[in-house]
């Protein structure tokens, strides 16, 4: 089993090397198994490019991609049509979501062969959020409440930005998902197709920050 870490990034600037840097270090520490960091920048317009080429430099796990549009539907396509590994999952790169969890999504694959996906959850018995706004929490909710109302959604969390996938499961969702959506909501459809399709979900209760620098728009 190895592990393929996907970095969707646009102007990052003042946070990709920090947040590439302390993941790098965390799995080298933990020693558990092979790993891979892949950034796909959304065209960034800052000096993004140039800090992940260098880390490319630095460190042999990490790899950059370019693409020219924007969005982290297509960044996470564009990342799971190179992935060669056995897991491969997306998470943001300011870190919101504690880099305990990694070592949880290897334990939870490792010993239930039967799991499809491990879903982030923000607001599961067991979730701790800190600093998060009020508003935010109010979109987060009204989003889930709009989902479970007319999709019949199980999940508790669609957008933590922590979800990882056993690379079958999420080529076969791939390959149904024909949507042209490039955003967030790409992702939802991904969950939604999975839960769909009878996929074993673990919902993972997870410790998040929100970062108040945070590039992610209302």
């Amino acid at each position: 089993m190895d592990i393929n870490i996907l970095f969707p990034v646009y102007n990052e600037q003042k946070r990709v090397e920090n947040g590439v840097t302390k993941t790098v270090s965390y799995l080298r520490n933990l020693n558990s198994i092979p790993f891979k960091i892949t950034i796909i920048d959304n065209n960034s317009s800052d000096n993004t490019p140039e800090i992940c080429k260098n880390l490319e430099k630095k460190y042999n796990e990490v790899q950059y991609i370019a693409i020219k549009e924007q969005g982290v539907g297509i960044a996470f396509r564009t990342g799971i049509s190179l992935n060669k590994s056995s897991i491969v999952g997306y998470m943001d790169c300011d870190l919101s979501t504690d880099l305990s969890h990694l070592n949880q999504v290897l334990s939870i694959f490792k010993n239930d062969k039967t799991i499809d996906i491990v879903n982030g959850s923000r607001f599961s018995k067991g979730s701790i959020t800190k600093n998060r706004k009020w508003y935010r929490n109010i979109t987060s909710f009204g989003l889930n409440f709009i989902l479970k109302l007319f999709f019949k959604i199980k999940s508790n969390d669609t957008v933590c930005g922590f979800q990882f996938f056993k690379k079958e499961s999420i080529e076969y969702l791939i390959e149904k998902t024909k949507s042209a959506e490039n955003g967030w909501f790409y992702l939802i459809e991904i969950l939604i197709r999975a839960e769909r399709a009878d996929m074993n979900i673990y919902e993972l209760p997870v410790v998040w920050t929100d970062d108040p620098n945070t590039t992610v728009k209302m």
